[in-house]
């Protein structure tokens, strides 16, 4: 007998449909038979299926049995089809009525006593399945709190496979999850949250932070050790404004196709902070493997990608970042096939002036030679530093800085003020969807929103000559100039405006050229 179920697999960070057909009362040698392009996690979900059926009271075909996962050219990976194929299993020998299995997207891990696990993708399976007008979704209730925040599809949490049989079959009642009842709407626990108050001195750096944030711009800090870049860092998204809804189902989809949702740590509505280690591979920051998943940029998704050390990272794994950075998306091509991720994130890079750290500290003295010193900045390429719009340095904090008991200013404050800039933008770029900040501003855009008197222009050409600026350069600058006014409540850039983002550039020729 034949009994079909629908389930999904993931590419990238999307879910494509799988049916899963069993086809159980065949000829031939006992055993149940595996095809379809499983890994080697689905092919184990033989041994995982046979426990949990005889743990909850159902038996195993005693024929021959073929199981297909269909279409045979998607690769499927992962123990999300346990619960399919037990269920057409159990459809397949009369122990289900196969017909209350049409309508529902199924996916879920299996332990040998029958209950289940979470998978990742949950969000992903809700997608599908409201895409495909499906009457509903069962899920572990972990990934059903995923699935359910795609409105348009009733989401059944069932905790293991007695229960899922005993709802299918009409036995068992379970109300479709609400998204009121979704743990993904909870705030970060203020009780360990830090503060920019914590900041002691840094009024430039804290100032450009600010610049950076309210624009979305790419922000690098150079400064001695203990100067406060990446306690500055760390405090970067309690200034940045709460992502809007779409902005966070996109934030989870990713988070949801990796995994980490299924954590506490990725369960909250925030932006994401993501650090990686700068031993991190070209693969592992990019993304892709064998079969193309998210990598740290795409993790980063409207959010802060801070990488500490900047020079420490493999020269390769750099350059990666460079497209990315312009276009907000990745395409990674494999053997296995081809996916396109989001990756409109914002980029604080922090490192030392030279080697041993102290080059530009007056309390250290330097023990690198100009080669050393040399060797060491030129491990950052001049195209990679041409896309990052703010440079600013950050000098070591005094003694009598450390000791002013004052708090700076907090990271409300902030907010606020980057908010009311945030606005200013969202209302400014209505019309173009792609387009959610300064930074993100089109050529055409930026001759529109970011034109100059006469004199601001012969000004700007100036310094850019002086400090042998690239033609991107030029743009960076009337970008972080608009956001600038912006923060200042100007509907023109003024000249201090554009003095300011200059000043931001000038970097580029004293430390790297």
């Amino acid at each position: 007998m034949l009994a079909v179920v629908t389930s999904g697999a993931l590419v990238g960070v999307e879910a494509q449909p799988v049916q899963v057909e069993v086809n159980a009362g065949e000829f031939g040698e006992a055993g149940v038979y595996l095809v379809g392009l499983p890994d080697a996690a689905v092919k184990e979900s033989k041994d995982r299926v046979s426990s949990a059926l005889a743990n909850s009271g159902f038996r195993m075909p005693p024929t021959r049995t073929t199981i297909n996962l269909a279409p045979g050219h998607l690769r499927k990976e992962g123990p999300c089809y346990d619960l399919p194929i037990a269920l057409g299993l159990l459809a397949a020998t009369n122990q289900l009525r196969p017909e209350t299995l049409e309508g529902y997207l199924i996916a879920g891990e299996m332990s040998l006593s029958g209950a289940l696990r979470p998978v990742r993708g949950g969000l992903a399976f809700g997608l599908l399945a409201r895409k495909q007008k499906l009457k509903g979704v069962l899920l572990p209730p972990e990934s059903a709190e995923e699935a359910v925040l795609a409105e348009g599809v009733n989401v059944y949490p069932v905790n293991s496979l007695d229960e899922a049989v005993r709802f299918l079959e009409g036995e068992h009642a379970i109300a479709p999850m609400t998204p009121e009842a979704s743990s993904f709407y909870r705030r970060p626990d203020s009780a360990h949250a830090v503060d920019f108050s914590e900041i002691k001195g840094q009024h430039q750096v804290r100032r450009a932070v600010e610049i950076a944030v309210a624009g979305f711009h790419a922000l690098m800090m150079i400064g001695p050790p203990g100067s406060g870049k990446s306690m500055i860092a760390k405090r970067i998204p309690t200034i940045m404004p709460e992502p809007t809804l779409d902005e966070f189902l996109e934030i989870l989809g990713i988070q949801s196709a990796a995994g980490i949702s299924l954590y506490g740590e990725g369960r909250y509505f925030q932006r994401p902070f993501r650090s990686p280690h700068h031993t991190i591979s070209d693969v592992g920051l990019l993304g892709g493997g064998t079969h193309p998943g998210p990598g740290e940029i795409s993790l980063a998704h409207h959010g802060l990608l801070f990488l500490d050390e900047l020079p420490e990272f493999k020269r390769s794994a750099l350059e990666v970042l460079r497209q990315p950075l312009e276009d907000g998306v990745v395409t990674i091509s494999r053997s296995a096939g081809k996916v396109t991720l989001p990756c409109s994130f914002m980029l604080v890079a922090a490192m030392n002036p030279c080697p041993c750290g102290y080059l530009s500290d007056p309390r250290r003295e330097c023990r690198c030679s100009p080669t050393q010193i040399q060797r060491y900045r030129s491990r950052i390429s001049g195209p990679l530093l041409d896309r990052i719009d703010l440079h600013v340095e950050a000098p070591a904090v005094s003694i009598t800085e450390m000791r002013k008991s004052e708090p700076g200013e907090s990271s409300a404050a902030i907010r606020e003020r980057i908010v009311e800039a945030r606005d200013r933008q969202r209302h400014r770029y209505a019309d173009s969807p792609a387009t959610t900040s300064n930074a993100r501003m089109s050529h055409r855009q930026i001759r529109t929103h970011c034109s100059l008197s006469p004199a601001q222009g012969d000004l700007l050409q100036r310094a850019m000559e002086e400090l042998q600026l690239s033609a991107r350069a030029y743009d960076r600058i009337l970008k972080v100039s608009r956001t600038i006014a912006d923060l200042a409540g100007s509907d023109k850039i003024e000249t201090p405006h554009l003095l300011e983002a200059i000043q931001y550039r000038s970097l580029d020729r004293n430390l790297f050229y």
